[in-house]
């Protein structure tokens, strides 16, 4: 079976194309042909060996958690999938495997697809709309007619959590350059600020602030919120309360019970799914150098099959 793959950890020029034999299935698993798998920024940390303390992960290893495809077989003690389905997922980052044209996990962590929901627009959801709905609810409490500031509102994340809080009865400032702000709005901003030329000096009484970038942009951050403001994280694990606001990292670890409500909203058109690009499995590097510039718009995919 053709996977990518790393020996050694790097850069993504570490990344070559590779043979990995399937693991035999056990009772409570399946085997899923993979469609698409999404390209996320942990991908780029865990290859670089960022993530060892947190994420241990053996060489050789393929690399990639979220994936949408098709099942192929199922264990014995498998009721609710069958041959044929159309699923997403998402493997633990210590597993990996979805940079590859099958793998095998747990019937579990797998939920069908919508009809009309492509593969590509499945395997962008696991981990982009989950974290923001973690960031966004159970992190930073949020509540209807609260202010929120969502940096890159364009990405990935960003761009889910932009959908969420708008759908959420909140106003939504994002951050966004300047080719992007009217996409950015187009998914529910009331107010997107072109991080290239302008700064949050007039921003204020903020809620929650979801940082996605850390460094300067994090520390400007504490300076917009209002009386009892927080500030939810994706970047810096080391994030503390500060002048009486709130600060929490936040750790995503599973999309399982984000995805029916992910695939409710892209069913009754209430969620817009941005992809910026498409790579085969040969051309794996390129999509993670694209993730790793922090300039894509939606999500980085790769085919397997292409």
């Amino acid at each position: 079976m053709k996977t990518a793959l790393i020996k050694t950890f790097g850069s993504p020029d570490v990344v070559e194309e590779g043979e990995r034999t399937l693991p035999a299935i056990q009772p409570h698993e399946v085997v899923v042909r993979v469609e698409a798998a999404s390209v996320n920024p942990l991908d780029v940390k865990i290859i670089a060996g960022y993530m060892q303390a947190i994420f241990p992960v053996d060489v050789p290893y393929v690399p990639g958690t979220d994936f949408s495809g098709v099942v192929e077989s199922v264990g014995e003690q498998v009721s609710d999938l069958k041959p044929g389905d159309r699923v997403v997922g998402r493997t633990s980052p210590s597993a990996g495997g979805a940079f590859a044209r099958a793998l095998v996990i747990a019937a579990s962590e797998l939920c069908v697809i919508a009809p009309q929901m492509s593969f590509e627009q499945a395997a962008a959801l696991p981990t982009a709309y989950g974290t923001a709905a973690q960031a966004l609810f159970e992190v930073g409490k949020l509540q209807p007619n609260q202010r929120v500031l969502i940096h890159a509102g364009a990405g990935g994340v960003g761009s889910m959590a932009v959908q969420q809080a708008h759908l959420a009865g909140c106003h939504v400032t994002a951050t966004a350059s300047a080719k992007n702000i009217e996409r950015v709005k187009s998914l529910g901003a009331d107010e997107v600020i072109d991080y290239r030329t302008q700064t949050l000096e007039h921003v204020r009484d903020i809620d929650l602030v979801l940082d996605t970038l850390g460094d300067e942009t994090l520390e400007a951050s504490w300076h917009v919120l209002g009386a009892g403001g927080r500030i939810a994280s994706l970047v810096d694990f080391d994030i503390t309360s500060r002048d009486g606001h709130a600060g929490e990292f936040v750790f995503f670890s599973t999309a399982v019970p984000f995805l029916p409500r992910a695939i409710e909203q892209f069913q009754a058109g209430d969620l817009q799914i941005l992809i910026d690009s498409t790579f085969s499995l040969a051309e794996a590097r390129g999509a993670l150098e694209k993730v790793a510039t922090g300039h894509a718009c939606g999500k980085v995919l790769i085919r397997p099959g292409y």
